[in-house]
């Protein structure tokens, strides 16, 4: 992979491509969970690499793109797009794990024509029927409370729930491990608060997959999925033995899955 970065008003945002860029190839864009990096997609690029042009990134105000003023999804849906200019990309399919899916739906809410499917991994819709008052409540308290947990308490805590398997656990840890605590609960806080402030009723019209882990027990991720699912007819998988990061906890399972969607796309002819 050749790292690059794009320049904004409020800092670097880091990227990886492809060495060997083939035009004639899809384009799949993996954006990663909240506190998290590109590396939680290492198991996908491995087995996606040889058929696929890959791109994946730091996500601003994580990883290597640090430090950002001011996150929120409009300016990460904007950094998308410069990337995409940068590289000239018309489209790709966008497999967004947790945060990750709400950013690629904050950039449908902008620029759908980017986005040629949408593959979500434990993430949840945007959509104001989904969520009740108590719901935007509790997630408006996550940094309040996150303060509450000594550092390396709160790490292994954030750890041990969001996966089920020592690799996903051990993968957690280290995207982890750059933050300081005040970074860390603020950009918790404002994950979740910039979410609340972003969503809207959405209509997504192009193909769409729902993966969601059998041990996710984050938050109410398992419900809205469901609910997702039927309000819209989504696909909805779910990956046997994984919590929060399936692709880490059960990357087999997930590839397999992911590819069986590409495969339905080229039947398609998208």
């Amino acid at each position: 992979m050749t790292e690059k970065f794009i320049v904004t008003e409020n800092g670097k945002v880091y990227y990886q491509i492809s060495e060997q860029w083939d035009k004639n190839k899809r384009v799949l864009f993996f954006l990663h969970g909240m506190t998290g990096d590109h590396t939680m997609f290492r198991h996908q690029y491995d087995y996606f690499k040889d058929n696929c042009n890959i791109l994946l990134w730091d996500a601003p105000a994580h990883g290597r793109s640090r430090p950002f003023r001011n996150f929120d999804y409009e300016k990460a849906a904007l950094s998308v797009r410069a990337i995409f200019e940068a590289e000239e990309i018309d489209r790709a399919v966008f497999i967004g794990q947790s945060m990750g899916g709400f950013i690629t739906q904050a950039v449908i809410k902008r620029y759908p024509d980017i986005v040629s499917a949408f593959i979500s991994i434990d993430s949840t819709p945007y959509g104001k029927e989904y969520y009740s008052g108590s719901d935007f409540f509790w997630l408006r308290q996550v940094e309040r409370l996150a303060h509450l947990y000594p550092l390396g308490a709160m790490k292994k805590a954030i750890a041990k729930q969001n996966t089920a398997t020592k690799d996903g656990y051990d993968n957690m840890l280290s995207m982890l491990a750059p933050y300081g605590k005040d970074e860390l609960c603020r950009l918790m806080g404002i994950g979740y608060a910039g979410f609340i402030e972003d969503n809207c009723d959405l209509e997504i019209t192009c193909p769409v997959l729902l993966i969601i882990g059998e041990k996710d027990n984050t938050g109410k991720v398992k419900a809205y999925n469901r609910l997702w699912s039927r309000k819209t007819g989504f696909p909805l998988i779910t990956i046997k033995g994984a919590a929060h990061n399936s692709n880490t906890d059960c990357p087999d399972a997930v590839n397999k899955q992911i590819e069986a969607f590409l495969t339905s796309l080229e039947n398609a002819g998208d």
